[in-house]
């Protein structure tokens, strides 16, 4: 009888530390909340040190993964397997995550620090009330270039990427709804149009812009034009200003015929594990010290109106960066298309693509 007790205490011994093992491993992972916060961002989009001041202030570990597009973020989190508790989706990617069913509403009670952020920058189209996401970053979409490489003559219209000067001096991003985008606005036709004449149209007058493209690349334009190894590159406003921080060379404009305004927003997936943790990250990063440390160090520009007021003139005063509501209202922030129109975006860009070989 106690051979067979002993038996039955080690083997509930084993079992409890195999549970325990597997709970700190989970944890560690991810798969797990308790004192662990797994946030999923974009590459770079963080101040390393706000993190740490995060972590000390509040004695919760953050585990930091990162993602390259919204449409691999979101098929992550709709597969599952690592819990996230926090990720930074932008507006079309919320509206199509809210559809989804893969968020929580959020407890605007739980962010008194959500005082902070421009009314401006809430209670927007791709989701009124704020009812799933808090402001996060916001910007444009523009042309970055080189007027020396250009002889002086600064681009002010998406239609100038088509001067036959430019022969291989353009640098694309990689992303359909950008590149088909500008090519809807150059045409005056919205970045949002679904008419399929329209999408014809632009992608032909794209199909005409590929002896002046260079390549279509992702994170790497940054040092490609900063290298000045092209004299143009379209690109996302933070991007461009990390672009001129390394080359003083450098210019940003946003095309007179319109542009893309665009908002990454924090949001809390629909599998979070530690809920309370996730409220206590996004109340600190709205704390108006930590989001004018973010946006200095990041280089987006910030929805927090009184950290604006800490940041150094030179950078809350950039127009190009911070454009006044007069422009902010010309332009255009990417509707959800739907999952059958996205896919077509998707398939006409392949094509332009493709057209380049």
């Amino acid at each position: 009888m106690k051979q067979l007790i002993r038996l039955f205490a080690s083997v509930f011994i084993a079992a409890f530390a195999l549970m325990y093992v597997t709970s700190y491993l989970n944890s560690s992972q991810g798969y797990s909340g308790g004192n662990t916060l797994t946030i999923y961002n974009w590459g770079d989009y963080i101040d390393p040190e706000l993190i740490a001041a995060f972590e000390e202030e509040t004695g919760i570990k953050v585990i930091y993964q990162t993602f390259d597009s919204n449409e691999a973020m979101m098929t992550k989190i709709e597969q599952g397997g690592t819990t996230f508790d926090i990720s930074v989706p932008s507006e079309y990617a919320i509206s199509k995550m809210k559809e989804d069913n893969l968020l929580l509403p959020i407890d605007h009670s739980k962010l008194p620090n959500l005082t902070h952020i421009d009314e401006r920058f809430m209670n927007l189209s791709f989701d009124p009330n704020n009812e799933y996401s808090i402001p996060y970053f916001w910007g444009t979409v523009g042309i970055v270039y080189n007027a020396e490489l250009l002889d002086g003559k600064a681009p002010t219209s998406w239609n100038d990427l088509w001067d036959p000067a430019l022969k291989n001096q353009i640098l694309l991003v990689d992303g359909a709804r950008e590149v088909i985008g500008f090519g809807l606005n150059s045409l005056h036709y919205s970045l949002n149009d679904t008419d399929e004449a329209h999408l014809q149209e632009a992608k032909s007058k794209l199909a005409a812009l590929t002896p002046n493209i260079k390549a279509i690349v992702g994170d790497e334009i940054k040092m490609l034009l900063a290298n000045e190894e092209a004299a143009v590159g379209v690109v996302w406003s933070g991007d461009a200003s990390e672009i001129m921080g390394e080359n003083e060379k450098l210019d940003y404009v946003v095309p007179e015929e319109g542009s893309n305004l665009w908002f990454d927003n924090m949001v809390i997936p629909k599998t979070a594990r530690n809920i309370e943790g996730a409220y206590a990250f996004m109340n600190f990063m709205l704390d108006p010290e930590h989001a004018a440390q973010n946006a200095e160090y990041v280089g987006y520009s910030t929805p927090n109106k009184d950290a604006l007021a800490l940041l150094p003139e030179d950078i809350s005063g950039d127009e190009r960066f911070y454009p006044s509501p007069e422009l902010t209202e010309k332009l255009e922030v990417y509707d959800n298309l739907g999952k059958k129109m996205l896919a077509h975006y998707n398939e006409l860009f392949l094509e332009f693509k493709m057209h380049r070989k």
